[in-house]
């Protein structure tokens, strides 16, 4: 934007300094000439009625000095952030800085002699910058300093390749989004930064690095370079994509939906009925948008079907495609909010046919669930583990709990193979990972499994209760169990009676 002063009345100011303002030769700042109008109203004033003839002049003389001299006076020095249109100045430039703006929210800087258009006399010798597209300095010193620091990327800007790409503040995937670009506006980029590594809806690291950017109306953020083109650009002008501040209120529930985690319906049930199969929650299944990479990812179990589904979808942006509903430009994905938690996701299958799934958000962390179930499990262990850990039956051998929740068992000779396989080791690892029926919790304390050594998917699942003098167990076979409640006993139970024996050596607990 150039900086012209606006004409002066000449009918206020006495005709020689008319004469001088109108050639140039002086130049009084656009903010000051209401005060010096003013002041020279009231000086005609004052000679029209014949008062102060000797000391008004000089008066207006010293006034208008302090006036036209501090025109010239620098506020300080600036490094161009935002390379400039009109006139054309790259960004990096280091430019005086006579003026600050607070009406216009700019800056006034000088124009050097290369960048300025023309060679009238009364060509424009300043020109208006945003205050947040140039950086002020008080030496130019400093300003010549931090431009050489800037000089790496004082060319170089980004286009965004996704509509929605977001901008955050601070360089982290997870971290607060300040500003949503649209498809094709282009960022400054300020500097390069280290950050939390970005991942791929796999679970892998993307290409790219974390910038500081700047945006034209001059927002600044954190950006992910993977979704951005990157491009060097020293002056002219850009063609950017305006961003609208009311398309980005109208998408309140896109934001809202994109900064959630959404996991399989059936996390939900879990948390309802407290019955967590963890080895479920510890897979991550879940619907993830990749806003950040554009890059869709579908993974989950269909238990339907009883197959796993990882499916990438890579597209260009999300538009609106009914009430709470959008769909995924370029790929043959949609998804609908059914409620503020509920959300479903669609795709077309190669044959034509729409496939539906559901996703929550849960009330906590997932992390902090498995954290917290692992915490449960640890103490329903050393539940049994104080009861013990030396366990010996007449029948069934001697059972040996360490406290690092592995067990050696000797002597089960009576339960192979019908129940533990022959081909395992004594050895091996106790999981708490079973939930009592109702129907069965006014007889059993609860179930575990041991993982024996030596065979795959050797897993033995048992029912126990505590003895006033041991501990009591009953054999669970597979039909008994849905996913990880045992729902009933077996028709003929086999029941096996430990009682407290000696404990261990110390080595032997560890």
């Amino acid at each position: 934007m150039r900086y012209e002063p606006p004409a002066a009345n000449n009918s206020l100011l006495p005709a020689s300094l008319s004469a001088y303002y109108a050639a140039g030769i002086v130049k009084i700042p656009a903010f000051r000439l209401p005060l010096v109008f003013l002041f020279l109203f009231e000086y005609n004033n004052s000679m029209s009625l014949n008062t102060s003839r000797f000391y008004m002049p000089l008066a207006v003389l010293c006034v208008l000095c302090v006036f036209f001299s501090s025109c010239t006076k620098l506020a300080g020095w600036g490094v161009l952030l935002w390379s400039s249109d009109n006139p054309a100045i790259p960004s990096g430039t280091v430019l005086p800085v006579y003026i600050k703006s607070n009406i216009n929210q700019a800056w006034v800087a000088g124009i050097p002699e290369e960048y300025r258009t023309g060679e009238a006399p009364d060509a424009p010798d300043k020109f208006e910058i945003p205050f947040k597209q140039m950086e002020l300095f008080g030496t130019k010193t400093a300003a010549l300093k931090r431009a050489e620091e800037f000089a790496q990327l004082a060319v170089m800007y980004g286009e965004a390749l996704q509509d929605g790409l977001p901008l955050r503040d601070r360089p982290d995937n997870n971290a607060r989004r300040v500003y949503r670009l649209r498809l094709g506006e282009v960022v400054k980029l300020l500097a390069k930064t280290e950050g939390t590594p970005a991942i791929s809806s796999t679970g892998e690291p993307l290409p790219g690095d974390w910038y500081q950017t700047l945006t034209q109306d001059g927002t600044t953020g954190y950006c992910f370079s993977y979704r951005l083109r990157l491009f060097e650009y020293s002056g002219g002008a850009l063609d950017i994509v305006q961003h609208s501040t009311e398309e980005q209120g109208e998408d309140a529930d896109l934001t809202a939906t994109l900064a959630k985690t959404w996991l399989p319906e059936s996390y939900g049930a879990m948390l309802a009925s407290n019955t967590i199969d963890l080895d479920m929650l510890s897979q991550h299944w879940g619907f993830y948008p990749g806003q950040d990479s554009g890059k869709a990812r579908l993974f989950l179990k269909d238990l339907e079907n009883d197959k796993i589904i990882d499916k990438i979808f890579s597209y260009t942006g999300i538009q609106p495609h009914g009430a709470r509903a959008w769909r995924f430009d370029g790929a043959s994905l949609q998804m609908q909010l059914r409620s503020d938690n509920l959300l479903a996701v669609q795709y077309t299958e190669n044959g034509g046919a729409l496939r539906t799934f559901l996703f929550v958000t849960l009330p906590t962390d997932l992390d902090a669930i498995i954290l917290q179930e692992k915490s449960l499990r640890s103490g329903l262990f050393m539940r049994i583990y104080n009861q013990g850990p030396l366990f010996s039956s007449v029948g069934y051998g001697s059972l040996t709990l360490n406290r690092n929740g592995s067990f050696s068992w000797s002597g089960f000779d009576l339960l192979t193979p019908h129940v533990i396989p022959a081909s395992v080791q004594g050895t091996g690892k106790v999981a708490m990972r079973l939930y009592l029926d109702s129907s069965l919790k006014n007889r059993y304390v609860g179930a575990f499994t041991l993982q024996f050594n030596g065979a795959k998917d050797a897993e033995v699942d048992f029912l126990y209760n505590f003895e006033n003098q041991g501990l009591r167990i009953e054999y669970v076979p597979k039909t008994c169990i849905d996913g990880v409640t045992v729902v009933r006993r077996a028709t003929s139970p086999i029941i096996a009676y430990f009682s407290k024996g000696e404990k261990p050596s110390p080595d032997a607990a560890n």
